[in-house]
C-alpha cells in the first residue's frame, strides 16, 4: 500500500492581527491566598540572619558588627528582649549564626512562617547580606523592620538603597517596635482613634506588663504642657498621621523618607520584662573556653567614657542606666533554671558603678548559684577589693579595653587611662584569680609604627591570658567616623562591607596604608601568641576542660591562619 501523504495546513495560514491579550490567571491564584488569609502565619519573626559566607559573625544592638575571629557566638539577647514585650503575639526568634544556616535553609524558614512582621538585625559589614533577607521576607508579604547600630545613624541612606525595607527602629528598639506594631494592627479599626482608656491600649497583655509599658512610655517621655503620653493610634487621623507620631521611627510617606523625632531612652531598665532566653538556642552559643549552654545578661546600658571610636556614642550618647542588682539576679535565676551555668555580664561597661557590681556579687554569693561568669571592664573603673569580690562570686575572666600601649595615643583617643593604671588593674585581677583578656586597636588616628611597637611590647609585658588585636574601624555616627570623613582618610571606593575590624580596614593614612595596618595587626597577634607563656597558659586551660579541646583548636588554628595572612 502506498504511504498516505499528509496535507500541510501551513499553506493556508495568512497573517492575522487581533486584540487577543493573554488571559489573566491572578483571580484563580489570589482566591487561594485569600482563602488562606492569615492562617498559619507567624505574627512576629525576630531574626539574626545567616552570615555572608557561612562564617561566624557578630551582630548586636549594643555593638558594631564584625566577623568573630575568636570563634565567639554571641547570644541574641536583644531579640529575646524584644520578644518579651509581645506575649500577646505569635512570634518566633530565628538565630541563623550558631546553626551555620545557609540562605536556602533560612528562606525555607521564612516560607514556613510567612511572618506578618519581619524584624532583623543589621550591621555595616553584612549590610547587603542582611537586606537580602529583608527582600525575601517582603516578597512573602511581611512588613519589614530593621534595627541596629548601622541603621540608627544612617536610616535614610539605608532605606534609599533598599526599597524593600519598610521601617527602621532608631536607637533603643523595644518601645518603638511595640508602638509600631500596635499602630499597624489597629489601622483597620474604626475605633482606633477613640481608644482613650488605658485599659484598651493593650487588651491582651496582663496587668503587670501593661503597667510596665505605660511607665516606660510615660516616664521616659513626659509630654510638654502636662499632657500625658498617649499611643500614636489614639490621636486619630490617617495611618500616616499616626506613624508620624511614633518617636524613633524612620519610614516612607508617599515615596518620601521620613525620620521622626528621636525616641527618649527608657528611664528605668527594671521596667523591661525579663528577656525570653527560652527562645534562643542556648546550647549552641559559645565563647573561648566556655561550653554551652551559655548566654548574655545585660546589666546596664551606656558608658561615661568618651573614647572617640566607640559605638556607644550612637547607641546611648552620654547616658548610663543600670538594672537593679535584684533584677539582674532574677534573670540569672531564670537562665539557671534553663540549664545555663555560664553567663557573660553584657554591658557597655559592667564595672561602671562600684555599688552596683558589689550588689550583684553579694547576691550571687548569698544565692550560691552554680554560675561562672565573665564581664568587661576599664582599668580606671576597678579596684583590688572589687575584683576579689567578683572572683568570690564566680567571675573567672575580665575583658579589658586596653587599646594602646602608647600614652599619646591613649590621650588622643580620649581613653582616660595611663599605662601605669593598665598594669595595676591587670595585676590586681591576676592576684584575685581572674583571667585577663586584653583588647587592642591598631590604626586609630595618630598611629605610627613606633606607637604600634609600644602596643605590642605592652601586650607582651602584661599578665594576659588572651589577647585580641582589632583594626580601627570608623563606624558611622562615632566621632572617629566624622574625623575620618573630614580628613579624607577613607580609602576610595569604600563599601560598608569593608568596615570589618577583624579582617580588613578602609583607612588610608598619609603615613600608614590600609595594607600596612592589616600587616601590623597580624604581626601584633603573632608576636603575642607565639610565645611560651601564652601557649602554656592555653594548654593548661585546655587540660582543665578537655571537652573544649575540639572547638578551642578550631578557633586557635583559625586565628593563627589569619595572623599568617
Amino acid at each position: 500500500m502506498a504511504p498516505r501523504i499528509s496535507t500541510n495546513r501551513g499553506v493556508r495560514i495568512t497573517q492575522v492581527l487581533t486584540r487577543s491579550p493573554a488571559p489573566l490567571a491572578d483571580s484563580a491564584v489570589l482566591q487561594t491566598y485569600d482563602a488562606a488569609g492569615d492562617k498559619g502565619r507567624t505574627d512576629l519573626l525576630l531574626v539574626n540572619p545567616p552570615a555572608p559566607d557561612g562564617d561566624i559573625w557578630i551582630r548586636s544592638q549594643h555593638r558594631v558588627g564584625r566577623r568573630s575571629r575568636e570563634g565567639m557566638i554571641w547570644p541574641q539577647v536583644s531579640l529575646a528582649q524584644m520578644a518579651a514585650l509581645f506575649p500577646d503575639r505569635d512570634l518566633a526568634v530565628v538565630d541563623a549564626i550558631p546553626h551555620r544556616m545557609t540562605w536556602d535553609a533560612f528562606i525555607r524558614i521564612l516560607e514556613e512562617h510567612r511572618a506578618r512582621y519581619y524584624v532583623t538585625q543589621v550591621t555595616a559589614p553584612t549590610l547587603d547580606n542582611d537586606m537580602y533577607g529583608v527582600f525575601r521576607a517582603k516578597a512573602l508579604g511581611a512588613v519589614t523592620i530593621a534595627f541596629g547600630t548601622h541603621v540608627t545613624p544612617l536610616p535614610e541612606a539605608t532605606m534609599r538603597d533598599f526599597p524593600a525595607l519598610d521601617y527602621v527602629l532608631r536607637g533603643e528598639p523595644e518601645l518603638t517596635l511595640r508602638e509600631l506594631v500596635d499602630t499597624l494592627e489597629r489601622r483597620c479599626s474604626s475605633t482606633a482613634g477613640s481608644l482613650a482608656s488605658e485599659a484598651d491600649w493593650w487588651p491582651n497583655v496582663d496587668a503587670d506588663l501593661s503597667a510596665r509599658l505605660l511607665r516606660m512610655y510615660t516616664d521616659s517621655d513626659p509630654a510638654p504642657h502636662g499632657n500625658p503620653w498617649q499611643p500614636a493610634w489614639t490621636g486619630g487621623g490617617s495611618l500616616e498621621d499616626q506613624l508620624a507620631r511614633i518617636k524613633g521611627l524612620a519610614w516612607r510617606r508617599e515615596g518620601r523618607l521620613i525620620v521622626n523625632a528621636e525616641r527618649p531612652l527608657i528611664a528605668d531598665l527594671d521596667d523591661l520584662p525579663l528577656p525570653r532566653h527560652d527562645l534562643l538556642p542556648l546550647d549552641r552559643y559559645r565563647a573561648p573556653l566556655v561550653g554551652g549552654p551559655y548566654t548574655f545578661v545585660v546589666t546596664s546600658r551606656g558608658c561615661p567614657g568618651r573614647c572617640r571610636f566607640c559605638i556607644k556614642h550612637v547607641s546611648y550618647g552620654e547616658s548610663v542606666r543600670f538594672r537593679s542588682p535584684a533584677n539582674v539576679l532574677a534573670e540569672i535565676d531564670q537562665v539557671n533554671r534553663l540549664g545555663v551555668r555560664d553567663v557573660h555580664m553584657y554591658a557597655d561597661l559592667f564595672t561602671v558603678n562600684r555599688d552596683h557590681v558589689m550588689g550583684i556579687c553579694q547576691g550571687l554569693v548569698e544565692r550560691n548559684r552554680p554560675i561562672r561568669w565573665t564581664c568587661n571592664s576599664r582599668v580606671d573603673f576597678c579596684d583590688a577589693e572589687m575584683l576579689r569580690s567578683m572572683a568570690q562570686a564566680g567571675c573567672w575572666m575580665v575583658s579589658w579595653g586596653i587599646e594602646s600601649g602608647d600614652e599619646a595615643m591613649l590621650r588622643r583617643m580620649r581613653k582616660g587611662t595611663t599605662l601605669e593604671a593598665i598594669e595595676s588593674a591587670l595585676t590586681w585581677s591576676r592576684e584575685a584569680g581572674i583571667k585577663n583578656w586584653g583588647y587592642f586597636i591598631i590604626g586609630l588616628p595618630g598611629e605610627t609604627t613606633d606607637s604600634i611597637r609600644r602596643t605590642i611590647d605592652l601586650a607582651k609585658r602584661l599578665p594576659l591570658d588572651l589577647a585580641l588585636f582589632h583594626i580601627a574601624a570608623p563606624h558611622p555616627g562615632t566621632p572617629l567616623f566624622f574625623e575620618v570623613v573630614e580628613n579624607g582618610w577613607f580609602r576610595p571606593g569604600t563599601k560598608w562591607e569593608a568596615v570589618d575590624m577583624d579582617r580588613s580596614t578602609v583607612l588610608d593614612y598619609p603615613n600608614l596604608t590600609a595594607e600596612e595596618l592589616v600587616g601590623w595587626t597580624r604581626r601584633a597577634f603573632r608576636e603575642w601568641a607565639l610565645r611560651p607563656g601564652p601557649m602554656w597558659t592555653y594548654l593548661k586551660m585546655l587540660m582543665a576542660s578537655p571537652s573544649l579541646i575540639p572547638s578551642a583548636l578550631e578557633i586557635g588554628l583559625e586565628s593563627l591562619g589569619w595572623a599568617r595572612g
